[in-house]
């Protein structure tokens, strides 16, 4: 009897303002100095991301939330389960509150499941372990605050996945994820399983990609050899299915937004539990509940090289990070990171967040074909050249405004921390020709690398004077490299030790004089 887990993923962004140089010009005339809380109203279209809220809020989230917790009321074996968010629920407590309450309503009900993901609905888990970890605590929290409620199933942004994921979900006390059901990943496998993630205890639930697609792509298409699709349709195609579970995940604005109510779609949900129901194969379940009756039968591996997603028909990476105005802008926010992160300022953080918001980077494909049409459906901008230059101007602009607090006092700590280009980066070695899996793209991770590396690599570098140079040229701290250079003399961990206290000194001493420079 398979399960059928009916999930919904409710998320808007923050669009950025094409208009942010004007808005810069006239605030500066009108105001002078910006100030950094100044700049999320001028870096963010609010009036459109306003208009936006408002209208799918009253097309979809209101009436379609009414209706699925009617259904969940009147049927007691229907399910339904939703991932929310973080920058949606900030967005509808501020323009569409009635929208948030409903949300609460189906929070607290007990057939229903709150689903786990980042706040920022961003590519954290492409930058750093740590904003990964960042972003899901801060989502965690916003959902205990707003909603009282504290998810143990994970859905990353756009379902991306793999191996590496994987283990920073379980890590995280998560007990399953959603990914995609990709043909590359599982082979001659079905979806239709529960799987576990490769050496982990993680149980993975996998999106029927075909079944879903049938409702968020075709519904109401008329070329669509099976349209109408009707819910006793349907149902039947879900009985029919073979296996543990099939999950039908799509994005909640599926209903009254992309298709509008005169194409049927409430009815067909309206519909969809009476139907299923029918069938006595067929029952529906949160995907808690799934993962308790269900164990994985294979373990799902899938290499960082081979990341898996549920956008455009690649189902990898490429929806976001294909072309090069992507890979700059997303590469100039990745750099920003560890810069805005030691100026411990929450605004500036948060607007550096906002930019790593997974949409701005959708916004810039290149694609044609049904999927360049779908990329241009959901985009503010008039072009991919467009969503690129606007983006280009936001994220520079904080940029600038990160490294003037690094000027005159702020700027060894700028060295230590700013990220290095690869030819800049440290490679460790045991002797020549012989390179370590270790190398250090800034000061802080030649740090941990020391930490690491083998004491042979560290008594042959400091003999050669490798780290002095590496220090006095590439990271330009004087100081520190006179320092290493007294070294040689010491072997073993006495040298480790050494090492570690000198060059963490030089971080500390950065990054005091850096506090007491913005204080």
């Amino acid at each position: 009897m398979p399960d059928c887990i009916l999930f919904f993923e409710v998320h808007q962004p923050y669009r950025l303002d094409r208009r942010f140089k004007a808005k810069l010009i006239k605030h500066s005339a009108a105001r002078g100095r910006v100030r950094i809380r100044d700049l999320e109203t001028l870096y963010l279209d609010q009036d459109l991301n306003r208009r936006v809220i408002r209208r799918v809020a009253e097309r979809c989230y209101i009436p379609a939330t009414s209706l699925f917790l009617e259904l969940l009321d009147e049927y007691a074996n229907f399910r339904v389960s939703y991932s929310f968010s973080g920058i949606l629920l900030e967005q509808v407590e501020r323009w569409a509150p009635d929208a948030l309450e409903l949300f609460r309503q189906v929070a607290k009900h007990p057939r229903a499941e709150v689903v786990g993901q980042t706040y920022y609905h961003s590519l954290a888990c492409l930058i750093s372990e740590e904003e990964f970890r960042s972003q899901v605590s801060e989502h965690k929290q916003l959902l205990k605050t707003l909603l009282g409620y504290k998810p143990t199933i994970f859905e990353n942004t756009e379902f991306i996945y793999d191996n590496h994921v994987a283990v920073l979900i379980q890590d995280m006390g998560f007990k399953a994820v959603f990914t995609e059901g990709a043909e590359r990943v599982l082979g001659w496998r079905s979806p239709n399983y529960v799987y576990r993630a490769k050496g982990l205890n993680l149980k993975v639930l996998l999106r029927n990609y075909r079944l879903s697609d049938d409702v968020a792509f075709r519904f109401s298409s008329r070329w669509w050899k099976e349209y109408p699709l009707t819910a006793d349709k349907y149902a039947s195609w879900l009985a029919a299915s073979p296996g543990q579970v099939v999950c039908i995940c799509i994005d909640y604005e599926t209903i009254g937004e992309h298709y509008p109510e005169e194409t049927g779609i409430f009815e067909f949900f309206k519909h969809l539990p009476s139907e299923a129901l029918k069938w006595e194969n067929l029952r529906f379940a949160t995907p808690s509940e799934a993962i308790e009756r269900h164990q994985p039968v294979d373990e799902l591996d899938v290499p960082p090289s081979q990341t898996v997603s549920w956008a455009d028909p690649e189902r990898d990476l490429s929806a976001w990070l294909q072309n090069d105005m992507q890979k700059i802008v997303f590469n100039e926010v990745i750099q920003l990171e560890p810069l805005v992160k030691g100026l411990r300022d929450p605004l500036l953080t948060r607007l550096w967040r906002l930019m790593t918001i997974s949409d701005h980077y959708y916004y810039m494909t290149t694609k044609g074909g049904g999927p360049g049409m779908v990329h241009t459906y959901f985009s503010p901008f008039r072009s991919a050249a467009e969503a690129f230059i606007t983006t280009c101007i936001v994220v520079t602009d904080l940029e600038l405004r990160v490294y003037e607090r690094y000027r005159g006092a702020g700027r060894l700590a700028l060295l230590w921390l700013r990220k290095l280009s690869k030819d800049e980066a440290f490679t460790f070695r045991t002797g020549e020709g012989v390179p370590l899996p270790l190398e250090a793209r800034s000061g802080l991770e030649f740090i941990s690398a020391i930490r690491k590396a083998p004491v042979a690599s560290l008594e042959y570098h400091v003999s050669r004077g490798d780290f002095a140079k590496w220090l006095r040229e590439v990271l330009e701290d004087y100081d520190a490299a006179v320092a290493v250079e007294g070294l040689k003399e010491l072997r073993g961990e006495a040298l480790r030790a050494k090492l570690l206290e000198i060059l963490e000194n030089r971080v500390n001493t950065a990054m005091r004089t850096l506090q007491l420079a913005n204080s």
